[in-house]
């Protein structure tokens, strides 16, 4: 298997592809907005939305990095605040989990379009090439999801058997 063809599955694996873990898209299928804000009474760990929220930053963000349009993409003084909300509506909750959506197939479409020397081309802005940088995105997104997952057992929403 060749490393894009790799890269692809990983990539889908993340959004609406079933593997290992569940993909994001089947996740958040059900999460109203009501769970989407919650967050453990501790205040220690973020909420589901503000977990996509950051998920959906550096996706964007590498977008617009890799198709040059830097002054659009998003800005954030540091870590902490790529967990931030919109106003809080559940339209909001809803186009946020739709512009995740939109941005991860855009990445996807661009990588399976990709020749191979794309794919090892440094993208402005970043530390990598193309298939690193979205390798690092796939983890950090398998990463996250856990997180949701675990925040959706702990509000019970989370379906008691699955197929995954």
């Amino acid at each position: 298997m060749d490393v894009k063809t790799l890269l692809l599955e990983q990539w889908a694996s993340c959004l609406d592809e079933q593997d290992w873990f569940p993909p994001l898209e089947i996740v958040l299928e059900d999460i109203t907005f009501e769970q989407a804000i919650w967050k453990p009474a501790d205040g220690t760990m973020n909420s589901i939305w503000e977990l996509v929220c950051h998920l959906l930053f550096y996706e964007k963000r590498f977008l617009m990095r890799f198709l040059g349009e830097t002054a659009n993409e998003p800005q954030a003084e540091n870590n902490e605040s790529t967990f931030r909300l919109p106003t809080m509506t559940l339209e909001n909750w809803k186009e946020t989990k739709q512009e995740y959506f939109d941005v991860h197939r855009e990445l996807e479409k661009i990588l399976a379009k990709s020749e191979h020397e794309d794919l090892y081309r440094q993208v402005p802005g970043e530390d990598n090439s193309l298939v690193l940088e979205l390798k690092s995105l796939a983890m950090h997104d398998a990463y996250h999801i856990g997180q949701i997952v675990f925040l959706s057992k702990m509000q019970g929403a989370w379906p008691e058997k699955r197929s995954f």
